[in-house]
C-alpha cells in the first residue's frame, strides 16, 4: 500500500479511462517529475466501466499529450475495491464518476473520494468528457487538468 510505504497516492478516474483520467494521470505525473518528487508518489488512473480494459488511451488523448511533450504509456484498467485502501485520493472527473465510485466503495475504504475539478482555481468543478468532441475539447481537458493537478499537488 502506498500509504504504508510512506508515499502519497492518487488515482484519477473517469468512465472509460481513455480520455480524461489518462490526461490527468499523465499531467500529474509530469508535474511531480518536474518537482523531483516522483519517488514520493504512487499515481495511476482507472475506469468505472470495463469497456476498454487492456487497451491504450484514445488516439486524441495521446496526440494531445504528445503535443505538450507529456509522456504517457498507461493501459486501461477498471477501478477495484482494493483501490479504496491502496490510494489516499481517488479523484473523479464528473458527478457520475463520483456516484459510481461511491456505489462500489467498500466499508473499509480509507480513500478520500472527490472531484478533481474541486481543485480548479477557475471554479470549473466538472471536467467534461471530450470523447464525442473535437481536438479542441481534448486541449480544454488538458488545460483544466494542468490547473487542477497543479492546485492538488500544492494542496497535499
Amino acid at each position: 500500500m502506498a500509504a504504508q510505504s510512506g508515499k502519497k497516492s492518487v488515482l484519477f478516474v473517469c468512465l472509460g479511462n481513455i480520455c480524461r483520467s489518462p490526461i490527468a494521470e499523465a499531467v500529474f505525473t509530469h508535474l511531480v517529475r518536474e518537482k523531483g518528487q516522483l519517488d514520493q508518489w504512487e499515481i495511476n488512473s482507472a475506469a468505472t466501466i470495463d469497456m476498454h480494459v487492456g487497451k491504450r488511451a484514445d488516439p486524441r488523448t495521446r496526440a494531445c499529450l504528445e503535443k505538450h511533450s507529456v509522456p504517457y504509456g498507461h493501459i486501461v484498467r477498471q477501478v477495484t475495491e482494493g483501490d479504496f485502501t491502496k490510494f489516499q485520493y481517488i479523484l473523479g472527473m464528473d458527478h457520475n464518476n463520483i456516484s459510481n465510485l461511491k456505489h462500489i466503495q467498500p466499508p473499509n475504504s480509507t480513500a478520500t473520494v472527490k472531484l478533481l475539478g474541486s481543485y480548479d482555481p477557475e471554479g470549473k468543478e466538472v471536467i467534461e468528457d471530450p470523447y464525442y468532441g473535437e481536438d479542441s475539447d481534448f486541449e480544454r481537458v488538458y488545460q483544466q487538468c494542468v490547473r487542477c493537478c497543479t492546485a492538488f499537488l500544492d494542496a497535499v
